[in-house]
């Protein structure tokens, strides 16, 4: 929880600033993206993230959570019906705040606040990769020893893929290692005997 500022509130007492920021967390629910001040904006941020963790959460208590600081059910039904679903992958920074420059009248500096709801791509890190390119060399050698093994065995993976339980399973493999090995002994028997 973000510690809160000492000073000044947003143009009045602290239940002033508390409904200004319910009706601009209001606005951002409905209209997804909205324009107000840089100080407005950066305190409404906590607030925003606060309550789409509660809707991601979707339960009775979230919701009733939700509906104290806000009040208004339609955009409570919004935020849990529409916008959750669209933020579930992501963990946290569901918001975007961008400077568009100062107001024509009194110069205050604006900035625009979003919902971000692009869905989640995930980075692939240096180290990650690195770690793939050194297991990737390692990794072909046994895919050619695997290779072999595959050609001695086909019928092993036949009596998996037509197992239903795991006592079927384990039966179906020692049949398909006996039937492995009785080739084996065969050779073996008839090299001893040449």
């Amino acid at each position: 929880m973000p510690k809160p500022t000492k000073g000044p509130r947003l143009g009045g007492g602290p239940a002033h600033e508390r409904l200004l920021l319910a009706n601009l967390a209001a606005a951002l629910f409905t209209h997804r993206s909205i324009k107000t001040t840089e100080t407005k904006a950066k305190r409404l941020r906590p607030l925003a993230e606060r309550l789409i963790t509660f809707a991601k959460r979707g339960d009775l208590h979230a919701r009733r959570r939700v509906l104290s600081v806000i009040g208004d059910k339609e955009v409570v039904h919004v935020l849990f019906t529409e916008i959750a679903p669209l933020v579930a992958e992501r963990e946290g920074g569901y918001t975007r705040i961008t400077k568009i420059g100062n107001r024509k009248g009194d110069n205050a500096p604006m900035a625009q606040i979003e919902l971000v709801l692009e869905p989640v791509a995930k980075k692939a890190s240096a180290k990650k990769t690195a770690a793939k390119k050194d297991a990737a060399a390692p990794a072909a050698e046994a895919a050619q020893a695997d290779e072999s093994a595959v050609e001695e065995a086909p019928v092993e993976e036949a009596a998996e893929a037509g197992a239903e339980s795991p006592e079927e399973g384990a039966a179906a493999e020692a049949a398909a290692e006996e039937a492995v090995e009785a080739p084996e002994e065969a050779a073996a028997s008839e090299e001893k005997s040449a």
